[in-house]
C-alpha cells in the first residue's frame, strides 16, 4: 500500500509502540494520523510531541475505552459497574447477537465511521485489557458469596464482565465489521506471547503458581486472537491482515529521574521506624508505619506497558537468558514494511498459513473413490443419503433436502430455471406426502418440513425450534425445509442466475476454464447447488489452500 496521502487509524497510539511507529509513518507522509488511547492525558500529550514532528502530516486525537459501547467508552471501570443502565447496556453488547444496534453505538466503529481510515495499527495489548480482569478470583468471590447466600444480579453482571473469550470474540467481529464499513484495506495487528517469549518457566509471575493462571490466560488469549486474525486473513472483502508477534520484552521510552508510579497512580512513600512482631503487624488492628506525605524518586528507564524500571531490574529482565528485549522502533519498521507489501518473515499470519496443513492432492483422488462407494451403497441398499444434521449446521441440511426434492421434480438446471413457483410448491409437497421415506427422514433428523399454506410436519425433535409468536421466517431459514411458492421463486432465481453464469463463461478447455461451473444441462445436485450457494450467495468462498 502506498501510505502517502492516506489516513491511518493507530489504536494504542500514545504508547512505546505507537509513537515509534507513528514516527515511522511520518517518514512516508501519510494525510493524517488518528492517535486513539484509553486516558485523555496520555494521548492529548502524544499528539502534541508528535504534531511538532509531523511536517504537513495532521496528527489527531481520540481517546476512551475500544471494547465499550460509547456510552461507557470514557468512564472508569467502577462507575461504570455503579451505573445499572451502563451495565445492562456493556452486558448485553458483549453476549447478544452481533446486531446493526450493537455495531453502532460500539465506540471503536464510530471511530471508524468518523475517520474512514485506510489502515489500522493496532498497538493495543488486547492480551492484557482482556485476561487481567482476573477470571479466576471473580469466581472465588462469586462463589463464596454464593455458599453464603450473598448473591444478587449484580455479583452476576460482574463475573460475566471478567469472560476472557466473550470479549475477545466480541471485540475481533467489531474490528471486522467496523473496516468493512469503512472499507479499511489493511490492518495491522502487534500482538504478544504474554511471557515476553519465555515458556512456562517464566520467572516473572503473579502468584505462587509458576506461571499464574493469570499470566497463562493472557498467553491464551493472545494465541486465540492470533488464530481469529488468521480466520480474517482468509474472509473475502476483509482487508489484508498481518500481525507482528514481538517475543521479547519491548523497550525503552525515555531514561531519567524521577516520581515512581503509574499513569493512574504514583508510589507514596512510607516509614515504619520501630519493627513490628509478625502477629501484630499483620493482625486485624495492625498499625506502626507512618506515611511521609511525599512520592517515591528514583532514576528509572521507562518501558511503556510494562511500567518504569529501576537498573537493576532492568539489567535482570534484559540479561541473556531472560527476556532480553527488542525495541520499539525495529517493531515499527516491521509494521510499515508490511503495509507497503514488503515481507518482514515476521507477520504470524503468513507463518501459519505456510505451515498449516491444507487441502492435498490424495485427498482429492480419495473424495472421488468415496463418493462412488457411496453412490454404489445407496443403490444396493435402495436410498438416498442427504443429510443427518448431525454435524451441521441446520441450514446445509436444509438446503440439501430443498436441492434433493427439486431433483426429483425437474430434470435439470435449465428445466428449474423455466419453472413456476406455484406449480413447483405443489409438485414438491405432494411429493413429500407420497414419499413416505424421505418425509420420515428429514423429520426424523429434526428437519421440518414447511407446506404451502402453513401446514407443517415435524418429529418430536426439531433442530431449529419455533416459539409462537417468533420471528417464523428466521427459524425457515436457519433449518426448515420451506416448500412454499416464496421459497420456489428463490430457488428458480438461483437456477436462472446459474444459466446466465454460463452464458457468461467463455468457452475453453484449458485449466484456467471454470471446470467446477454448473451448466444449463446438468441434472440438479443438491451438493453442488448448496455448495453455490455458499460460495456465491453467502460470500463463503475459500481463498487460501
Amino acid at each position: 500500500m502506498e501510505i502517502k496521502g492516506k489516513t491511518i487509524l493507530l489504536l494504542g497510539g500514545s504508547g512505546l509502540v505507537g509513537r515509534a511507529v507513528t514516527r515511522r509513518l511520518l517518514e512516508h507522509r501519510p494525510a493524517r494520523i488518528v492517535l486513539v488511547a484509553l486516558y485523555e492525558s496520555e494521548v492529548r500529550e502524544a499528539g502534541v510531541q508528535l504534531s511538532r514532528e509531523a511536517g504537513d502530516t495532521d496528527i489527531e486525537t481520540a481517546w476512551g475505552d475500544v471494547f465499550l459501547p460509547t456510552d461507557a467508552a470514557r468512564l472508569d471501570r467502577q462507575s461504570m459497574l455503579a451505573n445499572e443502565r451502563l451495565r445492562d447496556l456493556v452486558i448485553n453488547d458483549l453476549l447478544s447477537d452481533l446486531t446493526e444496534e450493537v455495531l453502532h453505538r460500539n465506540f471503536l466503529f464510530q471511530l471508524f465511521q468518523r475517520y474512514k481510515p485506510d489502515a489500522v495499527v493496532d498497538c493495543i495489548n488486547t492480551a492484557t485489557a482482556v485476561a487481567y480482569r482476573d477470571v479466576f478470583q471473580s469466581a472465588r468471590d462469586l462463589l463464596e458469596a454464593a455458599r453464603g447466600g450473598r448473591v444478587d444480579v449484580r455479583h452476576i453482571e460482574e463475573h460475566l464482565l471478567t469472560l476472557t473469550m466473550p470479549q475477545l470474540i466480541r471485540h475481533v467481529q467489531v474490528v471486522v465489521e467496523a473496516m468493512r464499513a469503512a472499507g479499511t484495506g489493511a490492518y495491522v495487528k502487534i500482538g504478544t506471547s504474554g511471557t515476553g517469549g519465555m515458556g512456562l518457566n517464566i520467572p516473572y509471575t503473579h502468584s505462587e503458581e509458576r506461571p499464574s493462571r493469570t499470566l497463562l490466560s493472557k498467553s491464551a488469549v493472545a494465541g486465540a486472537q492470533t488464530l481469529l486474525l488468521f480466520l480474517v486473513a482468509r474472509t473475502p472483502g476483509a482487508p489484508a491482515t498481518v500481525e507482528i508477534k514481538p517475543t521479547t520484552a519491548i523497550a525503552w521510552r525515555d531514561i531519567g529521574y524521577g516520581t515512581i508510579g503509574t499513569q493512574t497512580k504514583s508510589i507514596e512513600r512510607y516509614d515504619c521506624p520501630t519493627a513490628l512482631p509478625v502477629e501484630t503487624a499483620f493482625g486485624p488492628e495492625a498499625d506502626g508505619w507512618t506515611s511521609l506525605r511525599g512520592r517515591l524518586k528514583s532514576v528509572y528507564i521507562n518501558a511503556g506497558e510494562n511500567g518504569l524500571f529501576a537498573r537493576e531490574e532492568f539489567e535482570t529482565l534484559t540479561a541473556l537468558g531472560q527476556m532480553e528485549f527488542i525495541t520499539p522502533e525495529e517493531v515499527a519498521d516491521h509494521v510499515v514494511m508490511e503495509l507497503q507489501g514488503r515481507p518482514t518473515g515476521r507477520d504470524v499470519i503468513a507463518a501459519l498459513d505456510s505451515a498449516t496443513s491444507g487441502p492435498t492432492y490424495k485427498a482429492g483422488v480419495l473424495r472421488a473413490a468415496a463418493i462412488e462407494r457411496l453412490k454404489e451403497l445407496e443403490d444396493k441398499h435402495g436410498t438416498r443419503s442427504i443429510g443427518f444434521e448431525m454435524l451441521g449446521p441446520p441450514r446445509l441440511t436444509k438446503l440439501l433436502y430443498e436441492g434433493h426434492i427439486l431433483s426429483q421434480i425437474k430434470g435439470s438446471v435449465q428445466q428449474l430455471a423455466d419453472s413456476e413457483a406455484e406449480d413447483l410448491a405443489r409438485t414438491a409437497a405432494q411429493l413429500v406426502e407420497q414419499d413416505d421415506e424421505l418425509r420420515i427422514t428429514m423429520v426424523s433428523v429434526g428437519i421440518p418440513i414447511l407446506l404451502p399454506r402453513g401446514r407443517v410436519y415435524r418429529a418430536e425433535r426439531v433442530a431449529v425450534p419455533y416459539v409462537p409468536g417468533g420471528d417464523l421466517e428466521r427459524v425457515v431459514l436457519r433449518g426448515w425445509v420451506d416448500l412454499r411458492p416464496e421459497n420456489c421463486a428463490v430457488w428458480i432465481q438461483r437456477a436462472v442466475r446459474i444459466v446466465e453464469q454460463e452464458r457468461a463463461r467463455p468457452d475453453g478447455t484449458g485449466s484456467d476454464y471454470d471446470w467446477g461451473g454448473m451448466r444449463s444441462d446438468d441434472a440438479i445436485s443438491p451438493s453442488r447447488l448448496a455448495a453455490w450457494i455458499f460460495r456465491v450467495e453467502d460470500d463463503g468462498e475459500r481463498i487460501k489452500r
